[in-house]
């Protein structure tokens, strides 16, 4: 008797469990939500983007106001369609996100540039010299043969 009362004390709880977990799993229509953020969410995202030069896309600091506005709506979205957040469909608009907009930056999300002038010729003359000035050593000691040895 005790093991029967203990047996289904056990499935009464993995019952309940279940009907607070389910409910709130499948509520969320994936195809739904997909839909909403794209038509809300890259729609901005995407007019946003056109009116910001493509030469600075891959710079962090005229995009991070645009990408965080595209990962709010896409959060605010989800609270309303009672999806979890993040979710299978937000990691795969995501990558298509940055397949379109971001797959020539580097990965630090910086813009690569060369270095000012005053850095850049340092390391270009120094080794110059330091050649030129070992060549003409040796061409100097080579002549000058007189106690050598």
């Amino acid at each position: 008797m005790a093991l029967e009362s203990a047996s289904l004390l056990k499935v009464g709880l993995v019952l309940l469990l279940a009907a607070q977990v389910l409910p709130s799993v499948s509520a969320c229509n994936g195809g739904f939500y997909e839909r909403m953020i794209n038509d809300f969410c890259l729609a901005k995202f995407r007019l946003d983007m056109a009116g910001l030069d493509p030469g600075l896309w891959c710079s962090w600091p005229p995009t991070t106001e645009i990408y965080e506005g595209l990962t709010n709506c896409t959060y605010q979205v989800a609270l309303k369609v009672d999806c979890f957040w993040p979710n299978q469909v937000v990691d795969r608009f995501f990558m298509q996100v940055h397949r379109v907009y971001f797959h020539d930056c580097a990965l630090t999300g910086r813009l690569l540039h060369d270095p000012p002038i005053a850095i850049l010729a340092p390391f270009i003359a120094v080794p110059v010299l330091i050649t030129l000035l070992m060549t003409a050593l040796v061409v100097w000691r080579s002549k000058r043969t007189e106690g050598v040895l």
